[in-house]
């Protein structure tokens, strides 16, 4: 399949990302967010970054133009109408991503894929609530999509080959390495790293360390970039909580329950960088 016009629903950091990379690769990029000038605020973003890149030398001024030529905000998911690929880069709300689905499913032309970012909700029920559900399939970009490689492919029990080789191939084409999982809590990166970073709250909440400590510890003995605590900061502090519950929910095993330390923080509005403040501060 052809992908010439793509359709991303969700213009926060996830969203605007994924725009950027397909809109890099030379694929028009219809930007949709319900919050008035969002997305016409993220397309400023995306030129302040590719300006950046021009300015080191790392872009052409002509390839940022046409980067940016083939960028189009909107407020209105009907203009997704007449795009072959979708991705939903939305709230982690299970019910709001299926009211999504299910207008993207009357808007889309028969055979276009529908992709869910989703780093938590199973595929298979959000396909379900769609009456394609061969043509749903989970996208999983990480935080920040310019930067990271990775793109995590996951399968519905109703995804079909089709629609997998077609979503493999466009990751390929946005010159992104893919690993595929099954759709079971937590794919395969949160399944291993929330339960990381959950263990790293307990350690913190149990005294063996400050959250200064622990981060030093993991970095400078295990070569990790980021601390777990900071990670965490970094992703925010409610989506680590949120997929810790799904872990928990959906697995049954108690070794996944969230730190009490860490739904504390939640419960104070304590997230992470986006609010100034989570297991570290950052005002300032």
């Amino acid at each position: 399949m052809e992908i010439a016009k793509l359709a991303v629903v969700g213009a926060g950091q996830m969203g605007s990302g994924i725009a950027q990379v397909a809109a890099q690769a030379g694929v028009d990029v219809v930007l949709i967010d319900s919050v008035p000038g969002l997305a016409e605020g993220a397309v400023r973003k995306i030129g302040a970054q590719l300006e950046k890149q021009v300015q080191k030398g790392r872009l052409s001024a002509a390839d940022r133009d046409a980067a940016l030529s083939r960028l189009h905000p909107t407020e209105k998911l009907a203009d997704a109408e007449g795009a072959v690929f979708a991705v939903e880069a939305v709230v982690e709300n299970e019910a709001v991503k299926k009211e999504i689905f299910v207008a993207l499913d009357r808007l889309l032309p028969p055979g276009a894929i529908l992709a869910t970012n989703t780093s938590s909700i199973p595929i298979t029920r959000v396909a379900a609530a769609t009456k394609r559900p061969g043509s749903v399939i989970g996208m999983h970009f990480m935080n920040p999509v310019p930067v990271m490689q990775l793109v995590e492919v996951i399968r519905g029990a109703q995804t079909t080959d089709a629609t997998w080789e077609t979503t493999c191939a466009f990751a390929a084409r946005l010159k992104k390495t893919v690993v595929t999982a099954r759709d079971f809590p937590g794919f395969i990166v949160n399944r291993i790293l929330i339960p990381m970073l959950n263990e790293a709250c307990f350690a913190l909440q149990e005294g063996l360390g400050t959250a200064k400590d622990i981060d030093q510890a993991m970095k400078l003995g295990c070569n990790m970039p980021m601390g777990p605590l900071e990670l965490a900061d970094f992703i925010g502090l409610d989506t680590c909580l949120y997929i810790a519950e799904v872990l928990h929910r959906g697995l049954g095993d108690d070794k996944y329950r969230p730190s009490p330390l860490l739904r504390q923080h939640v419960d104070a509005g304590w997230l992470g960088r986006k609010t100034g403040r989570g297991f570290h501060e950052y005002r300032g």
